[in-house]
């Protein structure tokens, strides 16, 4: 059976995300084989999670139409702005 435009589309996208990490994992360890023993740099772990966490926030503001705007749902179904 032949599979959708959006599966095609998905699967590109999931193979696309798998290379970028493995990118980043090669970047990662070539980059602490590259430093000094003992040497950590804070700010570019600081970086990088601050970089995911603005990711991450991204994907949750996709499809809103107020970025700023939490909508929350009580169990009888009635919302709550906040």
């Amino acid at each position: 059976m032949p599979r959708g435009r959006s599966t095609f589309t998905k699967r590109q996208k999931e193979q696309a995300r798998q290379q970028k990490a493995r990118d980043k994992a090669e970047r990662k360890s070539q980059s602490k084989q590259d430093r000094p023993e003992g040497s950590v740099d804070e700010l570019d772990e600081a970086r990088e999670m601050r970089e995911a966490a603005e990711a991450q926030a991204a994907l949750f503001r996709i499809g809103s139409d107020e970025p700023d705007a939490v909508e929350f749902s009580t169990p009888h179904g009635s919302k709550i702005d906040s």
